[in-house]
């Protein structure tokens, strides 16, 4: 295994090599989103958001999934780092044990009670019927994901970034081919509408699960055994709950969080969800390299703590953060630019077309203080297994600052759509100064290993 050392010809090097697949990976999945924007837009504007707002659903059961990530990436990381491949397998399997029973509760909720789930976003009951349909069928894709989402978190941990992309990779194409199947009625296939992009979901992620059963079947180093469901590991598990259960509560904190964003813009009425459906799509692809450098970070320093290589973790930190800049200025550059397809991505009402632009302006710089504060946070804090430091600041921060004045704005003062989209968006920049402070401070940097026998 190569040891990462301060030099940066080897940081830089380490950091493309793990960085770009995930970029790559992050490219697609915003690619299977805009699909479904322009495709649904083209079905019609009340499919758009409904369809957004049942996508959701997904949306909190994905933080569930980082959560559970954020711990076996702390841990296996660094366990990586001490070439113990044994405790990593151990680590899988307790997020396995976490992420199947919580995948099976989203889906006897989304399949079997979806009216109640799409009237916590909108009360017009055009959406609510739009998006129960969809949700009865995309709630399978529930089941899947809480097996391969953990697998395929485990194998970037150890490096195998290739793989894990490559994986999520194919199944998102295939979300796309069969989207436009299903959408458009290719093939002889009849016209499904919103119903199509729930059963190309499903179909996808079906597939995705195959190919990592395949690997697990074939790869040796780290493998996926029945034994790891059934085995125990209180000290182990002691250990995952602890870094993890801050990194899933930050998640779960922060989802919720911009789910009541959706919920505010919900009630201010379908053009401005149908804008932020698009917007959304473009706040992704301004973002989508800096949250490859978050995870790559996590990894490669994680591993290098727990190599013993602590010298070179302050300095190859310290890089990470000078990269991510950049990559946010040119996320928000990306955004201007591209600013015309967004515009015309949809087939949207005039209203519509308004609250667009201006919220594309504000994603302008709205990316570069999510991108810097979510590489500190999701790279390098947890790297050293601080999970705790983010989850404080992302509670105060979000619920009690961004959320009560965006319906405080919304439904007291009551004041224009677009000026109350400005202000929740300040919720990034508000918390910079104190994120920068913990990471000057150095407290984040520790070796959270055991020495387990056998």
């Amino acid at each position: 295994m190569e040891t990462i050392t301060a030099k940066p010809s080897t940081f830089y090097r380490d950091m493309f090599r793990l960085a770009f697949p995930i970029v790559v990976q992050n490219l697609i999945t915003t690619a299977v989103s805009s699909a479904d924007v322009v495709m649904l837009g083209w079905v019609s504007q009340t499919a758009l958001s409904a369809g957004s707002l049942a996508s959701q659903i997904m949306f909190i059961l994905n933080l569930v999934y980082a959560g559970i990530s954020s711990g076996i990436g702390m841990l296996a990381a660094q366990y990586w780092g001490k070439k113990d491949t044994h405790t990593i397998e151990e680590v899988m399997g307790i997020g396995m044990k976490l992420s199947i029973p919580v995948s099976f509760a989203f889906f006897a909720l989304a399949c079997f009670y979806p009216r109640i789930l799409m009237l916590a976003f909108t009360s017009e009951e055009e959406l609510v019927q739009a998006g129960i349909p969809y949700l009865k069928i995309v709630g399978v894709s529930y089941l899947f994901m809480g097996i391969s989402q953990v697998y395929l978190c485990t194998m970037r941990s150890i490096e195998r970034v290739v793989f894990a992309t490559a994986a999520n990779a194919s199944a998102l194409v295939l979300n796309i081919f069969l989207n436009a199947v299903f959408i458009l009625g290719l093939f002889g296939s009849p016209r499904m509408g919103i119903v199509g992009v729930a059963l190309a979901t499903s179909i996808a992620r079906g597939v995705e699960l195959l190919i990592c059963l395949v690997d697990a079947c074939h790869f040796p180093v780290v493998r996926l055994r029945p034994r790891i469901l059934l085995g125990r590991n209180p000290v182990l598990f002691r250990d995952f709950m602890k870094y993890s259960l801050p990194a899933f509560g930050n998640e779960v904190s922060w989802g919720l969080a911009f789910s009541m964003y959706s919920v505010i813009m919900g009630h201010l009425g379908s053009d401005m969800v149908a804008a932020n459906a698009v917007v959304v799509v473009a706040r992704n692809l301004g973002t989508v390299v800096c949250f490859g450098l978050a995870n790559a970070g996590a990894i490669l320093l994680g591993k290098a703590i727990g190599a013993g290589h602590k010298d070179s973790v302050k300095a190859d930190a310290s890089r990470f953060c000078k990269i991510t800049f950049l990559s946010g200025i040119a996320g928000g550059f990306l955004i201007f630019l591209l600013r015309p397809i967004f515009m015309g991505m949809a087939d949207l009402t005039e209203v519509s077309r308004g609250y667009l632009s201006g919220m594309l302006y504000i994603n302008m710089y709205y990316v570069l203080g999510q991108a810097m504060n979510t590489t500190v946070i999701c790279g390098i804090f947890r790297s050293g297994g601080d999970s705790r430091w983010g989850f404080a600041c992302d509670v105060v921060d979000m619920w009690f600052f961004s959320v009560p004045l965006g319906f405080f704005s919304a439904f007291v003062l009551d004041l224009p759509p677009l000026v109350v989209y400005f202000l929740i968006c300040l919720d990034e920049f508000v918390k910079m100064p104190f994120i920068y402070h913990h990471y000057k401070s150095y407290r984040w940097l520790k070796d959270i290993t055991r020495d387990f026998p056998g």
